[in-house]
């Protein structure tokens, strides 16, 4: 089966075939760098992040390029509340995103580019734009884009601009020709980073930096664009509008978007997770919790699994619960690679779980239906003993950055050394009570420690345990 993968744009599974042969050019919006990341950042990058494990899988270069907005009203007022330039407020910020992305075991990007290293792009864009009638500059000092003057307008999001409103990211102002029309090129005001330009002193519009960043860098027409759903309407539908309509060209041939990342309430309301609304979870909280819990390490493994169980497309409703459903089907996992070791040989492709990993990954990235592949193998393993099968099910679990730590590590989760010592004597005490016919004290001695959270596995080699 070869790979296909859903479109935003033609709105159907189509296969897909690089531009250049063996090599995808590929283009996920980053974040603007103002504050810490959330989970629902998290489950976007994790998203890509499998996409470009899954092409360099399947022996093809990437070129991932996930951008830094560093220049945004956001980061203008944050950073004058707390009294440091907007260049202090976005290296920090845009550390910590790097951090928390690498965390949850997404790979670096070949190209990270900064909005602001890239203005004489985007006002090359403009010029072009102003130049073909697509782009005028307003009363207000602004240089706004000519909505309806771009036939195409509306394509992605399968909106007209008859029917359509000013949107969350859309500034209606009086100065407008339209209120669709979304600005290019800001007029700077007192106190804000600004540059010069032919209109005068200013500084980009939102859409116009990743249309600059990602023409220069992958060229006028690339392979996948990818990005949150909120991206959809308007900025993605914007960046189409203002590149096509300045080189005439497709942007990018594959449009995909992520699933939202949905809060589950008391009440079994859901919404969606965001600053906004304050009911965010930021992704070092996440870690912090998670690794409290489940493991120093541990818990970075169990947020990316949680996160790998639902398809990228698909609405995920976050809660504590199903992030312990993730917990308990990575500790399956690893239970089967800690009674089996792993011979070293290559990852066989011919082998028929690996074939339905393989189906599932090149049928539109679906990782449901891969994990559940890697539990029957798990299930196999645990029945077979093989080494052969054993190395299949850590070499399939590392395509998706998963089953890469120590199994025994990861089953015995968060008990300190201290913790660790205790429970070991206390399974020597059950060995000998075993051995003296004291079995009343063998069944004290598990309870004691299941009512803890341990569960004791006995095999021919002995006894082992796991952290619940």
């Amino acid at each position: 089966m070869a790979l296909s993968i859903y479109s935003s744009l033609s709105r159907e599974l189509t296969p897909f075939t690089p531009l250049e042969p063996g090599h995808v050019r590929m283009y996920v919006c980053g974040v603007t760098v103002y504050d810490y990341c959330h989970i629902g950042h998290g489950r976007t990058f994790v998203a890509f992040d499998v996409v470009r494990r899954w092409l360099e899988a399947s022996g093809m270069k990437v070129t991932f390029v996930r951008n830094i907005t560093d220049v945004d009203d956001k980061i203008i007022r944050r950073s004058a509340e707390r009294g440091i330039t907007p260049d202090e407020l976005t290296a920090e910020f845009g550390k910590a995103m790097q951090d928390d992305m690498l965390a949850l075991g997404c790979l670096a990007p070949t190209m990270e580019p900064r909005a602001t290293d890239f203005i004489p792009e985007m006002l090359g864009l403009v010029e072009k734009l102003e130049a073909k009638g697509l782009a005028y500059q307003a009363e207000d000092g602004d240089v706004d884009f000519a909505v309806r003057q771009f036939a195409g307008y509306g394509k992605l999001s399968g909106r007209s601009p008859d029917d359509m409103r000013a949107g969350a990211r859309v500034n209606a102002n009086e100065f407008k020709r339209d209120p669709l029309d979304f600005v290019l090129w800001k007029k700077a005001k007192p106190g804000e980073p600004a540059w010069d330009s032919k209109w005068g002193a200013g500084r980009p519009g939102w859409h116009i930096e990743c249309s600059a960043m990602a023409c220069k860098l992958l060229g006028d027409t690339f392979d996948i664009h990818g990005g949150g759903p909120d991206l959809l309407f308007p900025h993605h539908e914007n960046e189409i509008a203002q590149s096509e309509g300045a080189t005439g060209k497709d942007f990018a041939k594959v449009w995909m978007h992520s699933g939202a990342l949905r809060v589950r309430n008391a009440d079994g309301s859901e919404e969606k997770m965001s600053k906004s609304l304050g009911n965010f979870w930021t992704i070092r909280d996440a870690l912090k919790d998670t690794n409290a819990t489940y493991g120093e390490g541990n818990g970075a493994e169990v947020l990316r699994f949680f996160l790998l169980k639902s398809h990228y497309r698909s609405a995920i409703a976050f809660s504590s619960g199903l992030i312990e459903d993730a917990q308990k089907g990575l500790l399956r996992l690893y239970g089967a690679l800690n009674a089996v070791q792993a011979d070293n040989q290559p990852l066989d492709w011919t082998e028929d779980y690996a074939q339905r990993f393989k189906a599932a990954m090149d049928d539109d990235f679906n990782t449901p239906l891969a994990v559940s592949v890697l539990f029957e193998l798990a299930n196999d393993v645990n029945r077979t003993k093989s080494p052969a099968q054993a190395r299949q099910l850590k070499a399939l679990g590392n395509i998706l950055a998963i089953l890469e730590r120590d199994p025994e590590a990861f089953l015995k989760g968060g008990a300190t050394q201290a913790d660790a010592s205790r429970i070991e004597a206390l399974i020597q005490e059950r060995q000998d009570a075993k051995k003296a016919k004291n079995f009343a004290r063998a069944d004290e001695i598990r309870k004691l420690l299941a009512d803890e959270g341990i569960e004791l596995m006995d095999c021919a080699e002995g006894t082992t345990w796991r952290c619940l």
